[in-house]
């Protein structure tokens, strides 16, 4: 039989559909990219935003269309939207013949074999659950470059989140599991560890008593055939001084650090249940800059917040100028209901939250610009991504750029690469946030 397989939203939910991957991979099931081909087709979604809620929404009625048709046996939906909305989906789309809730996914077989038996129904686990799982992830990300998901769910509770109530509280995998996992996916050819959790910095707490996120990539350093770890989803407050030794110490570990911020008035900091103050975020920028001068920092902003003011608008703007971060990404703020963000009084109008997300993103323009003309003339070692179609020319990516989201460099060259080579590049242009460069 054949599956196809959608996933949607974030890297974290794509390590759930790697895992369900191998799952169904190992029953013998053939994957297939072709909705008219398949007799069983799962959807992985998500729903942290609104835009996201539609994508999934739209993805489901279109699969479901395929079961009118009659080829299509089963259609199965999983993740965020999945574990938020699990009796509305059954009930308005009945072509939904499962559905799997956020720590149920390791029962995907047993939803496909209640499926093909015509039988409908929601499965769910503890929200607070784990699951272990011993089957070989199905890496869909080319090869050279994986996501490990260290741990799940979130404690922080920022009022405009819904995280928490659709993904459980935060739980550390163990190390030695992580450990084993990498050591897999180094064995299948990845040479990329990309570290990720709703909040990656605060790892090891609940099992070990403080945060190991430190000890967690000494070991993973250890890793024959990796050569690049990165992290994201920083939380600012949570980096220690044992992570920024290590990241300074440890050559496989890229110095990139993604820290979501979110805001920097302190008034909209409070309000949104952030734990940090502008200056504390002044203060941390900083010290990292100082402590790792070649670093690339990545950040999130929400704009249009309720009760954020054109002054504070106007702060914030202040802060992107003067930080000047690496790369930078900009939300319009989507109210999501059951959360306390989404009552609060001095709602902002969608025009008003464009426009002002249209201002950062002009300005983080130019930020970018410049910071990619500075890089001219510098010599860097690049992970290949792949061929130019019918030139002699490759595309790859910098310790600065995380795959999907940052800049790419391309290399003009007659020499053959391969996906996941690693070569020494010079840098000899600047194409707005992507950069050129010639083979040393």
């Amino acid at each position: 039989m054949k599956i196809l397989f959608i996933s949607l939203g974030c890297d974290k939910n794509l390590v759930d559909t790697e895992v369900m991957l191998g799952l169904l991979a190992s029953r013998g099931y053939e994957m297939t990219d072709d909705e008219s081909q398949a007799d069983i087709i799962v959807i992985n979604t998500c729903c942290f935003i609104h835009d996201a809620k539609e994508e999934s929404i739209q993805n489901i009625l279109e699969m479901a269309e395929y079961k009118k048709s009659g080829q299509l046996k089963a259609l199965i939906v999983t993740g965020c939207l999945a574990q938020r909305y699990r009796q509305e989906i059954l009930d308005e789309i009945p072509e939904v013949d499962e559905v799997l809730g956020t720590t149920a996914y390791d029962k995907i077989l047993d939803a496909v074999d209640q499926a093909l038996k015509g039988k409908s129904g929601v499965i769910l686990s503890d929200l607070n659950a784990l699951p272990v799982l011993e089957t070989t992830r199905l890496v869909t990300t080319g090869g050279h470059f994986a996501y490990l998901k260290i741990a799940e769910g979130c404690d922080k509770h920022c009022t405009y989140c819904i995280i928490p109530k659709i993904r459980g509280n935060f739980r550390s995998v163990p190390m030695e599991r992580l450990v084993k996992e990498a050591e897999q996916l180094a064995e299948q050819g990845v040479k990329e560890l990309i570290l990720v959790a709703q909040e990656t910095t605060l790892y090891g707490k609940d099992l070990y008593g403080e945060k190991c996120l430190h000890k967690l990539v000494e070991e993973l350093c250890k890793i024959a055939g990796i050569r690049w770890i990165r992290i994201l989803y920083c939380y600012p407050e949570e980096i220690t001084n044992e992570l920024i030794e290590v990241m300074k110490r440890e050559p496989k570990v890229c110095h990139y650090l993604d820290l979501p911020i979110q805001h920097a008035s302190d008034g909209i900091l409070k309000r949104m249940g952030r734990r940090t103050s502008k200056q504390e975020l002044i203060d941390i920028v900083k010290k990292l800059r100082k402590e790792i001068p070649d670093i690339c920092l990545r950040t999130t902003l929400i704009t249009g917040f309720p009760g954020e003011t054109q002054e504070q608008h106007e702060e914030l703007i202040q802060f992107v100028d003067e930080m000047e971060f690496d790369r930078l990404g900009v939300f319009t703020y989507s109210p999501e209901e059951d959360t306390p963000a989404a009552v609060m009084p001095d709602q902002i109008e969608e025009e008003v939250k464009e426009d002002r997300q249209a201002d950062l993103m002009e300005l983080q323009q130019e930020i970018a610009f410049d910071n990619a003309e500075k890089m001219i003339g510098r010599e860097m070692l690049v992970m290949i991504e792949g061929k130019v179609a019918d030139e002699n020319a490759y595309v790859g990516r910098t310790y600065r750029d995380a795959p999907n989201v940052d800049g790419l460099i391309f290399i003009n060259t007659e020499e053959e690469l391969l996906s996941g080579d690693f070569a020494k590049v010079k840098i000899t242009g600047a194409l707005e946030y992507d950069l050129i460069g010639e083979l040393l």
